[in-house]
């Protein structure tokens, strides 16, 4: 009985942090690859550059050292400029003009790190 209680614990610990494995992103290759993750949830980690928000709702650029992405929020406004932070969301392409891609991602969680 304690064997099988320990399988099963292993086995469901297995699972979940295989579910929280989600890979950090480097912003230049979404802005590289913007057809590809248009839609998609990702993930990127980076420093505050520039943040504005009111009534809750928030945007902020995150540079991550590879280049700077635009996040919008609907809760929670924008975090301080400066913090560092990791954010999961929905990215959206909205256009390719040559190598200028402008692109943001609709904040689904954010990490303070």
């Amino acid at each position: 009985m304690k064997i099988t209680v320990l399988v099963v614990s292993i086995f469901m610990f297995g699972l979940i942090a295989a579910g929280c494995t989600e890979q950090t992103i480097p912003i230049r290759d979404l802005k590289a690859n913007s057809g590809g993750y248009d839609g998609k949830t990702v993930q990127v980690a980076g420093t505050v550059k520039s943040a504005a928000g009111a009534l809750g709702y928030g945007v902020y650029q995150v540079d991550d050292g590879t280049g700077a992405i635009m996040v919008v929020t609907e809760s929670g406004g924008a975090p301080a400029q400066g913090a560092k932070i990791g954010v999961q969301g929905v990215f959206h392409s909205a256009y390719t003009i040559g190598t200028d891609v402008l692109a943001v991602i609709v904040e689904k969680e954010r990490r303070t790190r």
